[in-house]
């Protein structure tokens, strides 16, 4: 029982990191957008000055729009700041503003 109960907290705890690795503002270049299907692919860039690199790229994210129209604004190449949450696997983007 007190197992059971340890890898439960364990899991708890790594799904709220990983929803709190979605809810702060990302920074971002717009690779791809399907407006047909309302998703946006985003080139996240990493934040601060680790490594020395100032502009490395981060993994590529798909994102389902939570409002079609979000995606009107920014055209690919465009750099952005943006929030997305992770719904069952699938991240949706709640915010985009183009830099």
């Amino acid at each position: 029982m007190g197992t059971t109960k340890f890898i439960l907290a364990g899991a708890a705890a790594i799904s709220m990191l990983a929803f709190n690795a979605f809810a702060d503002d990302m920074t971002g270049m717009v690779s791809r957008i399907d407006r047909l299907n309302g998703t946006i692919s985003i080139q996240q860039t990493q934040k601060g000055t680790v490594g020395g690199s100032a502009g490395g790229a981060g993994a590529l994210q798909e994102y389902k729009a939570k409002d079609a129209a979000m995606l009107d604004t920014v055209h690919a190449g465009d750099r952005v700041t943006y929030s997305a949450t992770d719904n069952n696997g699938t991240g949706t983007l709640t915010k985009l503003q183009k830099q």
